[in-house]
Order: structure tokens, then sequence, then C-alpha cells
């Protein structure tokens, strides 16, 4: 069986190892030229993790990542609102990292060249169309010079991220990305550490919203951390028109930012003036995602990642749920048998799972909890308790996990 695959972010690099692992040839298929360390900071949950763990990546991840100890919810004014435990500390058997986006894809990237060989990945190669017939799928690819190249395989699989090309050929219709009106600075600095040094902080619900985690820590600079930092703010109802695809990551000042923090975010563990203007690369992004499709497999192809639930960056599940629907994928296709079946079965366990997350996030997932408190008290409070009951908080911040599969065995009642 050979196994094309569309996309060489995190999706596509994981499950063409564990096809590996599994005696299933993948190839994959990347539009940028070289694998390069882009992005910001992101979590990855622990039933990810595990996943990962089991493909023998533990040790790389901590050499490059920050065991999350606890996560702490705030009003945007910084009081506390609920503090939770996370991986670990909570109870699971892999711990949840806060890591560089670009560090995370790059060490499974390391890891396919190494067990898969260095032709596994093919660098400027954009997927332009593909067509299938009963027994395979041929898939044209094109360089940015101009080249054309051909490959054909039993199955494809559509990594390709929110502006699927897979994707777009099963929904012409679909149309742009939907943007919810809220932009999202973003940016990353070495700053001394607060708190323990592994803690991640969201201050503020969805009209102004503040995170905060480390991503790295360096024996060369102790007492600091490569601290990632997101500044959100809403400009709308998301009835204008989203962005540019050119303006998803453009560059912005400092002041930018601080001007949609100002008066809205504060928190007593730093100075956050201080911090964004200590940034030298600022991003600005739109909170996007896409409605729940209908259908992710058609026949040999089928979508993964992005490409199948593009999500809001809420309770930290986009890289996470692509590892996940990889597990599932590679499980169902090493069962061997047909491999249409295997697609549709994928299909069936994985897309309502993700469609209902994609739900969640739209309402604020996990950091719900937040807008629940500011909307019963909008000047603050002098206990938490006056506000709300620990079952009242729990219960929005424990029926995610629940929802998302994480939950701590504790949390399961």
């Amino acid at each position: 069986m050979k196994i094309l695959i569309a996309g060489g972010g995190i999706g596509g690099l994981t499950l063409a190892l564990m096809l590996h692992e599994r005696g299933i040839d993948a190839r994959i298929f990347e539009q940028s030229r070289e694998i390069r360390e882009l992005g910001v900071g992101i979590n990855t949950l622990p039933h990810a993790i595990a996943e990962l763990e089991r493909l023998g990546l533990l040790p790389a991840l901590d050499a490059v990542a920050v065991r999350t100890r606890r996560l702490i919810y705030k009003t945007g004014r910084g009081q506390d609102i609920v503090a939770q435990p996370r991986g670990t500390w909570a109870g699971l058997n892999s711990p949840q990292f806060s890591i560089h986006r670009g560090r995370l894809q790059k060490t499974i990237h390391d890891a396919v060249l190494d067990r898969l060989g260095p032709d596994a990945v093919s660098g400027d190669r954009r997927l332009v169309s593909f067509e299938q017939s009963a027994e395979q799928v041929t898939a044209w690819f094109e360089s940015r010079d101009g080249s054309r190249f051909q490959e054909t395989g039993d199955v494809l699989i559509g990594a390709d991220g929110i502006h699927s090309v897979v994707r777009g050929s099963f929904y012409p219709d679909q149309g742009a990305p939907q943007w919810n009106g809220v932009l999202m600075w973003r940016g990353a600095v070495w700053w001394p550490r607060f708190l323990d040094g592994a803690s991640m902080i969201v201050a503020g619900g969805m009209r102004h919203k503040l995170v905060l985690y480390p991503i790295a820590h360096d024996p060369d600079r102790p007492g600091e951390a490569l601290t990632n930092w997101v500044v959100c703010s809403r400009l709308g109802d998301g009835s204008a028109p989203i962005p540019t695809r050119e303006d998803w990551s453009r560059k912005a000042p400092a002041e930018e930012a601080l001007r949609m923090a100002k008066g809205h975010l504060s928190v007593p563990e730093l100075d956050i003036t201080d911090l964004i203007r200590a940034t030298e690369d600022i991003f600005v992004y739109p909170m996007c995602d896409r409605d729940a499709l209908p259908r992710w497999s058609h026949g040999r192809v089928t979508l993964l990642g992005d490409a199948a639930h593009p999500m809001y960056p809420v309770g930290s599940n986009g890289a996470s749920q692509a590892i996940l629907d990889a597990r599932d994928l590679a499980d169902r296709l090493a069962q061997g048998g047909d491999v249409i079946q295997a697609l549709e079965a994928y299909d069936a366990k994985r897309r309502p799972a993700t469609a209902a997350i994609v739900a969640a996030n739209r309402s604020g997932g996990p950091e719900g909890v937040i807008d629940f408190v500011e909307n019963r008290a909008p000047d603050g409070f002098a206990d938490i308790h006056d506000i709300a009951t620990p079952e009242e908080l729990r219960a929005i911040v424990g029926d995610y996990e629940t929802l998302a599969g994480f939950a701590a065995p504790e949390a399961d009642g």
C-alpha cells in the first residue's frame, strides 16, 4: 500500500510516522521548499502527547518544550477564577506540552527523515489536482518554477490546512474561512519566569483576552523562559470581510497590540506592556474556522487536521486533534482489507468527534468560564465564591475536557 499525504504539517508528518510503524509506505508532499521553525507557541494535550510518546518522541520533546504544570483562568483584570493541574500533575499518564509550533513540527519531521529516509518528504510540491479510479489515486503537484509532477498511490490524504485544495475540490462552494471578528496579536520573547516557570495563564473572555505561557527553557538563561503571549480583541461580529490570506501572519508594531490590551487586560504576574515592547516579531492572525462537513472521505481520498476541522485556537485542540486523527486513520489502514471502507470508518469516528469541539470552541470552550464570571461580575469581585460555586466553574471546564477526550480520572464523575 502507498499513501500520498498532501501537507507536511504536524498532522501529515505524524501520520507518516504512524503508517511507517505499521509497515505502510507513505510519501509527504509539502508546498514549502523546506520545513522551517515558523509560528509561535501552541499547547499539545496529554492524549495527543501519549501518541507521540508511543512513537518514541518524548525525550526529543522534553528537550525543546515545557511540561505544563497548571492552567489558571483569570478575569481580564487579573483576578483568579479557577486553577487546574495539567498533564501528569492532573493524574494523567502523559504530560501536556507548551512548545513552539515550529519546534514540534521539526521534531516530528526529523523523525520522519530518520526513519522513512530523506526521500519521504518532497518540498516545493503544491497540490493542484487529483483524480481517482477504483484501484488508485493520481495526484499532480506543481513547483514554484512551474514544473509539474505526477504521483500515484492507493490513498490520498488531504492534510493541507485550512485552505485545503483537497477539501476545496469536494466542496467548491464552501467560500472563505469564517471569521468571528477577533484578531490575535502573537509573539514570543525570552523573559523572566513567572510563577513556577511552567504555568499557563488565560485572562479575559472572548471580547478581550490575554494568553501567557512558557514554551522553552535554556540552561544558559537561568531564571528566564521563552514566553509566548497572545492578545485577542474582538473588532466586530464577523460580518465584515475576512482579512485576506496574505494578511494572516502580517507583522505588527508593539503599539498596535498594546492599544488592544490597554484598559482591558492586566495580570499581577508580569507587566504585559514591557513584555510586548520587548518582542521583536509580532504577528497578527484572524480567529477563523469552518463549518463541519457532511463527510471527509470520498472514495480513496480523505481529510485530516485543519483541512478536515479547522477550529478556533481555544482549548489547545488544533494540533492535538490532528494527531488523534492520524492515530485513528493509521490504525484503520493497518487492518488491511478495503481501503475505502477504512476511510469511511475513520470518517464516521473522527468527524462527529471533532465537529463537537469546533462547535464548543465557538462558544469559548473551557475559556467560557471567564465570560461566565465576567458577565456576572463585570466590575470584579472580592471573592470568586460570591460569584459562582466551585461546581459551576468545574462544570464548564470539566465538561470541555471530557468532550475533547483528556479529562483527568477524578474529573470523569
